[in-house]
């Protein structure tokens, strides 16, 4: 191979890495490492460690005891909305609803935590929130997506722990 194969300039080898953490999961700069030399990039792995720390990538969670690399803005993303999930699933007691209104009840003074997890599902439906000490109203429009948007907020709650949903 000559001097020159393989080589390719340090942006190039940014899109590269980017495009590779935003299509599958790797978990380890080793990995990366050897996903860039499959792809005929030639590099080292120190060369990708400080890649990944100029590229500020972070890691987030991907299952169970296990995190992959994201860029920034996705992984900012992820951990929050791993964040609101999780608070969604601990706090949430029913759902229920009433022509464009969906009424979550909550644990005593988490009712805020909920109405900002909900908030940050970014559903297009939900045109606001509304939150007391154990109850949230959530207004959805049009009312025609309330039956879809009820179904899977139990959806959510169905995957807690408990399994227990009202």
């Amino acid at each position: 191979m000559s001097s020159t194969e393989g080589r390719i300039s340090k942006k190039e080898r940014w899109r590269r890495i980017l495009a590779l953490v935003e299509q599958q999961a790797v978990e380890t700069q080793q990995e990366l490492t050897t996903l860039l030399r499959k792809s005929g990039v030639v590099t080292t792995q120190a060369t990708v460690s400080r890649d990944i720390r100029e590229l500020r990538l972070m890691r987030v969670p991907a299952g169970p005891g296990r995190f992959r690399y994201a860029p920034p803005g996705r992984a900012q993303a992820a951990l929050v909305g791993e964040r609101m999930l999780q608070v969604f699933r601990e706090f949430v007691v029913s759902v229920d609803s009433s022509e464009n209104l969906v009424v979550i009840n909550t644990l005593p003074a988490t009712a805020e935590g909920v109405a900002e997890a909900i908030d940050g599902l970014g559903a297009a439906e939900v045109i606001g929130t509304m939150a007391g000490e154990r109850t949230v109203f959530v207004v959805v429009k049009p009312k025609g997506a309330v039956g879809g948007f009820v179904r899977n907020l139990r959806r959510l709650l169905a995957n807690s722990d408990t399994g227990e949903v009202q």
